[in-house]
């Protein structure tokens, strides 16, 4: 961890990152990047672009909107399943991730042992869209990016003209309403992700699941990050999200632990199938060769921009 502060301390001298609205107290989980942090940014979004294409050259860019309606989110599952456990301390007055404490033993902060029983905190951001304040208003700051290449799957097809498998990628703003945010540009409120949601027939998502493994492992190596602090971790069953079938995720040793950097995920065509039932239309692919109509699988690569961001700088520092 004082390796951490020295970079922190680092970003801010040398113009990499600064606090956002440090002039007013700062707020909490949200960066400002400086000059230079600008453009290693930019050089992190050119090579991870060039290496998805390097991959797979059939992947067509989409920039989604930040705003998604109600609907979509509840047909996405994430109303009802993105949350994170939260605790209170009743003395200190000190917020927890239930998950980051032992709730068996004392407050680290404080030393007494007063938790709240243990309740789910929806992470997403909610905002009201117009004049109205009722149920038919309500809307969300997208908690990620891949629904909107879901939800506009059947657009970028028909109008591209391109036949499955192929990918869809967008670089762009999420936004979670994390309990604790910490380590610096790990865990945000407001951050960046790189996503590629690669379509395929069913009976080829064994094939592809691996080829991205690989392709996103080797990424790390060309960026110039030593290979001894990048490790693939599989995901055990029960941590799996409500839509994975199987994920690997690939860690970067930081100072604070050995943390995911981005994560392959094998979503099935979970996502398709539940816009398809909730909105009414037809995201389905008619087969030329079967003549009969499947739902796409999707195997995803989603990598945090800030968080490769941050493990370069540990990484040369």
């Amino acid at each position: 961890m004082n390796q951490l502060d020295k970079i922190v301390a680092l970003c801010k001298r040398r113009g990499f990152v600064y606090q956002s609205a440090e002039i007013y107290g700062g707020l909490n989980g949200v960066y400002d990047f400086g000059p230079l942090g600008t453009l290693l940014k930019r050089n992190i979004r050119d090579a991870w672009m060039q290496s998805i294409l390097t991959t797979q050259n059939n992947v067509l860019f989409l920039e989604g909107s930040l705003l998604g309606a109600h609907a979509m989110w509840e047909a996405s599952g994430h109303t009802k399943n993105f949350s994170d456990p939260l605790v209170d301390c009743t003395n200190c007055k000190r917020r927890f991730r239930a998950d980051d404490v032992n709730l068996e033993t004392n407050c680290p902060v404080c030393g007494k042992k007063a938790w709240t029983e243990v309740r789910q905190f929806q992470l997403m951001f909610q905002t009201q869209l117009g004049a109205a304040t009722d149920s038919s208003s309500i809307a969300y700051l997208r908690p990620e990016t891949a629904q909107s290449i879901f939800v506009q799957f059947k657009n970028v097809m028909s109008t591209n003209r391109v036949k499955i498998p192929f990918g869809i990628a967008q670089i762009g703003k999420a936004f979670r309403n994390e309990i604790t945010p910490k380590q610096f540009l790990f865990r945000m409120r407001e951050f960046e992700q790189m996503e590629m949601e690669w379509f395929c027939k069913p009976e080829q998502v064994d094939e592809f699941f691996p080829l991205w493994v690989k392709a996103r492992e080797q990424f790390y190596t060309h960026l110039g990050v030593n290979p001894d602090r990048i490790k693939l971790r599989k995901h055990a069953s029960d941590e799996l999200s409500h839509y994975s079938s199987r994920t690997t995720d690939i860690e970067y040793e930081f100072p604070f632990g050995q943390k995911e950097l981005e994560g392959i995920a094998d979503r099935g065509n979970f996502d398709l199938s539940q816009h398809s039932k909730h909105s009414g239309k037809d995201l389905s692919v008619y087969d030329d060769e079967t003549k009969q109509s499947y739902t796409p699988h999707v195997v995803e690569c989603s990598v945090g921009t800030d968080r490769l961001f941050l493990a370069l700088l540990c990484d040369a520092y």
